[in-house]
């Protein structure tokens, strides 16, 4: 039987030493007891310290084992809020908190979809938190968080545009084709003040990527309208994913691409076009007079580079 309160008193936890000494002192426990004893002294500190940076080690440390029974000490720890009027001391445990949220995906456990669903829907939560358990909930896998991340994409009145990134990914993720329609929804929005909006663009057509949704018009129109979009980085992905569509109309898409007026644009699709086609697209642009200098010269790299081994 463990003596909690003696394995407390030889690593300092409670009688105010440095931080950093407690924190090598937990470290070195390591020498001294078995995997499943160090789970069990994890779980007691994190159960009992109030120190954010001591929690912060220890879970680092209870990561290694991943046992279940710590999995519900992390849970707890998620749902514990911190209302001390010290700003700092606030900042600290959402650090912790949001650690919990990316430990806990680790586990893959079910059990926790509840309890993140509970911090991501809650709107006074802060925006880190809520983005660590969007994370989680996609890392997990479970269909049950497909509706709740679906609502957060679709708000348009969330205060945190990288909230509605995390749950885009989060529904690529998950791979349910009842996220289709509220992120081509997204893609198909009118640009106005969308620089801010970039990002989440960027992560929907990641995610449309993963669902493979090849034979979806909607999906191939809203991805050919992105091509037109006034970020480059937009358009690269939209090129990426068009590569990946088996769509009829996908290769002659891309080929328009071939004389955007930003270089790596050009580039990329090029790139995308020899994937799918091979070297009569590196022929056909170092000959045809359309294309600008810069983009004959990587068709004769590439030709350099893949074809003459």
């Amino acid at each position: 039987m463990l003596d909690f309160d003696a394995i407390a008193k030889s690593c300092n936890l409670f009688d105010g030493t440095d931080t950093e000494k407690v924190i090598d002192n937990i470290a070195a426990l390591d020498e001294k007891y078995s995997k499943e004893d160090l789970v069990e002294i994890y779980n007691y500190i994190l159960s009992v310290s109030k120190n954010p940076d001591i929690l912060m080690s220890v879970i680092r440390l209870a990561d290694r084992f991943r046992f279940k029974s710590t999995l519900n000490v992390l849970l707890d720890l998620l749902l514990m809020k911190n209302e001390s009027a010290n700003v700092s001391l606030q900042e600290k445990y959402v650090n912790v908190r949001s650690m919990c949220a990316k430990a806990i995906a680790n586990y893959k456990d079910t059990e926790a979809v509840t309890p993140l669903l509970y911090c991501l829907n809650n709107k006074d939560e802060h925006y880190r938190i809520r983005l660590a358990c969007a994370d989680a909930l996609g890392k997990i896998g479970d269909k049950y968080a497909v509706a709740p991340l679906i609502e957060v994409v679709k708000d348009e009145e969330e205060k945190s545009v990288y909230l509605r990134e995390s749950a885009a990914s989060a529904l690529g993720l998950l791979g349910d084709m009842r996220a289709i329609d509220p992120l081509v929804s997204i893609l198909e929005t009118k640009q106005g003040l969308m620089n801010k909006f970039t990002f989440l663009k960027e992560r929907v057509i990641e995610a449309l990527t993963k669902l493979r949704v090849d034979d979806n018009d909607r999906v191939f129109q809203a991805l050919r309208s992105s091509l037109s979009d006034e970020s480059a980085q937009i358009r690269i992905n939209a090129i990426e994913a068009l590569m990946e569509s088996s769509h009829p109309k996908a290769l002659e898409t891309i080929k328009t691409c071939l004389e955007d007026s930003d270089e790596e644009v050009r580039k990329n699709a090029l790139i995308a076009l020899y994937n799918m086609e091979g070297r009569d697209i590196l022929d056909e642009v170092i000959s045809l007079p359309i294309y600008v200098e810069s983009l004959k010269e990587e068709a004769k790299f590439m030709i350099e580079e893949y074809e003459n081994d």
